[in-house]
Parts: C-alpha cells; structure tokens; sequence
C-alpha cells in the first residue's frame, strides 16, 4: 500500500490545490494532506485543515493533518513513502527541487514528485486569492464556496 504526503500552507486551499490532492489520490492509495503550521497565515492551522478536509471530503482515500514538525518526519510517522508537490511554473520547480534534494538528504526512504498544476488552475495561487478577497473582490472561481465565506468573514473582523 503507498502513501503519498501532499504538504503545504494552503492559505487558502484553493482550486489548484484540490486538483493536486484528486490527481494524487488516483496515483496512490492514500493522500494525506499536510497542512504546515504557520506564525503568518491568516488562517489558523486548524482552520486551514478543516477548510481542506471539507473541500476533499469527496475522495475517500485523502486525509488531512496539521503539520507542526519537519515534512520528511511527519511523512515518516505517518508511513508515506512519496511527497507530492504541485508546479505552476519555472519559479515553483527552483524551489520545490531545492527543498526535495534537502529532503532527500534527511530521508533517503522518502521520495518527491511533482505534478503540473492543470491548465485551468494555473494562474491561482492561495497568495492571489488573500489580495483579491482582502479587497473585496470575487474569488468564486480559484476556491470553493466555504472557503469564499471564510474568507469573507475573515476580512469582515479586520
């Protein structure tokens, strides 16, 4: 049985991210999602992993967990032998190789791959996505409906 890690900040999970963890989840047995604790993110790990573990509750063989330590021993712990990583383009793919070789040096067990983002998804990032709805702005197509209101209350407080 593999099990694959698919971890990130995902601040907001956003459409692209979805489309990696469905993809992963048809290449692999199991897909956990590892949500990264972060002191910046606007939303609070535990708001970020329920706000993707809703968005895959279709997939039946994803999960998601908050990641509070180092990516290769948490894939470690939870007997994932592969990362995956999503590619929007040149600049994701320099640092996302740098970050494998670093991984692979801690964790030679523990290998990396790299999906494209798909074509429809490639201009949505979880950065993006912040600015617009910070302004006001639709985000209906980059994320799903729970997300939008989230982010809607979220900017309501500020």
């Amino acid at each position: 049985m593999t099990t694959a890690m698919y971890p990130g900040r995902f601040d907001p999970v956003t459409f692209g991210h979805i489309d990696i963890a469905r993809r992963a989840s048809q290449l692999y047995e199991t897909v956990i999602v590892a949500v990264a604790e972060s002191r910046s993110a606007l939303f609070s790990t535990e708001e970020r992993v329920q706000l993707f573990a809703e968005a895959v509750a279709d997939i039946p063989n994803v999960r998601v967990i908050a990641n509070r330590g180092l990516t290769v021993e948490s894939a470690r712990d939870e007997g994932a032998v592969v990362l995956v990583k999503g590619l929007r383009d040149i600049n994701d793919f320099t640092g996302e190789i740098d970050q494998a070789f670093m991984n692979r040096k801690m964790a030679p067990d523990v290998d990396t791959t790299f999906l494209m983002t798909s074509l429809e998804h490639l201009f949505i990032s979880a950065s993006r996505v912040r600015e617009l709805a910070g302004f006001g702005r639709d985000v209906s197509d980059m994320t799903p409906p729970h997300v939008v209101a989230a982010l809607q209350a979220k900017f309501q407080d500020r």
